[in-house]
């Protein structure tokens, strides 16, 4: 059956450490990976502008030796131009698998569920797993473990703090969300989060006073106030988030060992100042980085282990087939067994 990359939440613990290993094995020896996917492609669905997800899956695809084919709103109008089911079937005849930057959550998950081909997540209004998977492998490089560790996420309880929060859990790191009481993070998501984290040993909390939430943190990560699709509520977002500025003195609560992450695109003036962004303790281009080896990891996983079940499924039905051997081969066989009588005859 094959598997998508759609939510932190529908991939165990297990799963995610080994894809950070096989992150990690990636970035080190890139080489040894180069063309294990030669002759495959993969769609890419773009609704919404990108500079890192855009690059990052295209220089990834590309370097496991696939091709990327890239389909803009204006090529595709996801549900517009013609239904999410037909997209869906259409691309699943062509390519082994979709990457899909969109607004609709809902409308993700309808293409994956009628693809019959892996679909990533590359942003949707609700999620972003492949940044969050990202920014973990940032995290573990520069702390060592995620246990007994402390994120502090600053600012609106968005896409980017909902897959956090659900990564942390998941690989027991304590988590704090550090939002204004009207841009809360989603319900159901805190309440998994903090379920998950009390199996793993660790806790989700939630707090509206920037200098006490970032307190003994060993991260410090924020994201623009007002996302894309949000320009229309940027003033009104602006005076509610003034006092969540990521600024020398926020950070000076936190640990001193303490890093600094953000997504990026960065508004230097508003959810952070240049001092902390362009500080040692700032990681953001690391982060980056990352994005393109944990990228790459996701995709040879999926593709990979869809891989396998076909060349399973092939081989089993082989064997069924042609027990001894190919069609032609028992023909020949038995021709041959029938002569031979003949000639004893």
């Amino acid at each position: 059956m094959k598997q998508d990359f759609l939510s932190i939440a529908d991939w165990s613990t297990r799963d995610l450490l080994e894809i950070l290993k096989l992150s990690k094995q990636m970035k080190k020896d890139p080489k040894s990976f180069y063309h294990v996917l030669d002759g495959q492609s993969l769609a890419m669905i773009f609704e919404k502008q990108s500079l890192r997800t855009h690059v990052t899956f295209d220089v990834a695809i590309q370097q496991l030796g696939a091709h990327a084919i890239f389909l803009s709103q204006a090529d595709i109008s996801l549900g517009k131009r013609e239904s999410i089911h037909d997209v869906a079937k259409n691309l699943e005849r062509w390519v082994r698998g979709i990457v899909v930057r969109t607004f609709s959550h809902d409308g993700l998950r309808e293409l994956a569920s009628h693809a019959r081909v892996p679909v990533i997540n590359a942003l949707t209004d609700f999620e972003h797993p492949c940044q969050a998977v990202g920014d973990f492998l940032t995290i573990e490089e520069n702390l060592g473990t995620f246990k007994g560790k402390r994120l502090a996420f600053v600012g609106d309880g968005n896409n980017v703090c909902h897959s956090l929060m659900l990564l942390a859990a998941k690989v027991g790191m304590d988590f704090v969300a550090v939002t204004p009481r009207s841009y809360l993070p989603d319900e159901d998501v805190m309440k998994m989060a903090s379920k998950i984290a009390a199996e793993q040993g660790s806790v989700v909390e939630l707090s509206h006073i920037p200098k006490e939430g970032v307190h003994n943190a060993d991260v410090i990560y924020t994201d623009v106030w007002a996302s894309m699709g949000q320009e229309s509520e940027r003033d009104e977002r602006a005076s509610v988030f003034r006092e969540f500025q990521v600024n020398a003195a926020l950070m000076k609560c936190a640990k001193p060992s303490a890093i600094f992450m953000h997504c990026l695109p960065a508004h230097r003036g508003e959810e952070v100042t240049d001092e902390v962004m362009d500080s040692p303790q700032s990681v953001v281009f690391d982060q980056a980085e990352n994005r393109l080896h944990t990228e790459k990891a996701i995709v040879y996983t999926l593709l990979r282990d869809q891989g396998r079940e076909k060349n399973s499924t092939h081989s089993s039905r082989r064997k069924l087939t042609h027990p001894n051997g190919s069609a032609r081969h028992n023909r020949r066989t038995n021709r041959k067994r029938t002569t031979d009588r003949r000639k004893h005859r």
